[in-house]
């Protein structure tokens, strides 16, 4: 029977969400080491402490090639040949002294000025008389201006009296032993927090050797999972038993702490403690 952890109603084994809140059911499965029945999700077996996810093996990579092929010339593809100029430049002669046809050869040759187009664009162009300065008596008289005073720097507000806003609050959680009135916190650095006497294999988190009556917990009696803000709490396979107000909670199955829920841990209501959260 799995036990469903939001409305404690008994489901057939094998069910994936209760029959009577619909709430998926967790799944669980068999320890490989002694066969005792865990979560899926679980990373140590409550029976025996065996890790249930052993560390994946690191594979080996493959050396890096030494050096890279050089790619060799196709063969076959003929080599590129500058081509030919097919006109010839003539130079160009600039002021050069050259003979008119048609000219007697007795007369002296005819000098023909050849000019490049930008001494022809400079030439062309106009020249602008350049203007003289305006009399001193002509320019504007400069207006004064009123210095601008300079204001001392604001004074600094303390940080106290300038921020007043609201600070969040971490939230916390605690569980009160009723036989004693002590009240133990949860720590909030772990996600998943043992709770159970000194052993060999699992350390509890929250030792309860010390309390009255705590031969009827097991070494490694429950856990309480953190998930976000939600507190889960289940039993890892205890010789006497978890009770959730007064309700078994099965092996495997977990149930999510509100406040105010009363656990029990063993058999006879002996070892309780109320759940808080603030």
């Amino acid at each position: 029977m799995i036990v469903c952890p939001n409305c404690n109603h008994k489901n057939p084994d094998g069910a994936s969400q209760c029959e009577a809140c619909f709430t998926p059911l967790p799944t669980t499965t068999n320890c490989p080491n002694c066969g005792a029945t865990v979560q899926t999700d679980a990373t140590f077996c409550g029976q025996c402490g065996v890790n249930l996810k052993p560390s994946a093996p690191i594979e080996e990579t493959d050396p890096p090639t030494e050096g890279v092929p050089v790619p060799t010339q196709v063969s076959g593809i003929p080599d590129l040949v500058n081509p030919e100029p097919l006109v010839e430049l003539e130079p160009i002669l600039i002021n050069a002294e050259v003979p008119m046809p048609d000219s007697d050869p007795n007369l002296p040759a005819t000098i023909i000025s050849q000019s490049t187009p930008l001494e022809e664009e400079e030439t062309s162009m106009p020249l602008s008389p350049v203007s003289a300065p305006p009399p001193p008596s002509a320019l504007p008289t400069p207006i004064s201006v009123p210095p601008v005073p300079i204001s001392a720097p604001p004074t600094p507000t303390p940080r106290s009296a300038a921020f007043s806003g609201t600070i969040l609050q971490t939230q916390s959680a605690s569980l009160l032993h009723l036989q004693t009135n002590a009240n133990i916190e949860l720590p909030s650095n772990l996600s998943v927090i043992h709770i159970g006497k000194p052993n060999d294999r699992i350390p509890p988190d929250i030792d309860v050797s010390g309390f009255p009556n705590s031969d009827i917990v097991s070494r490694i009696h429950a856990d309480i999972r953190v998930e976000g803000d939600a507190y889960y709490i289940e039993d890892v396979g205890s010789a006497n038993g978890t009770y959730i107000n007064h309700t078994p909670l099965a092996s495997g199955n977990r149930h999510k702490l509100r406040p105010g829920d009363r656990i029990s841990l063993g058999k006879g209501d002996l070892v309780t403690f109320l759940f808080q959260s603030s």
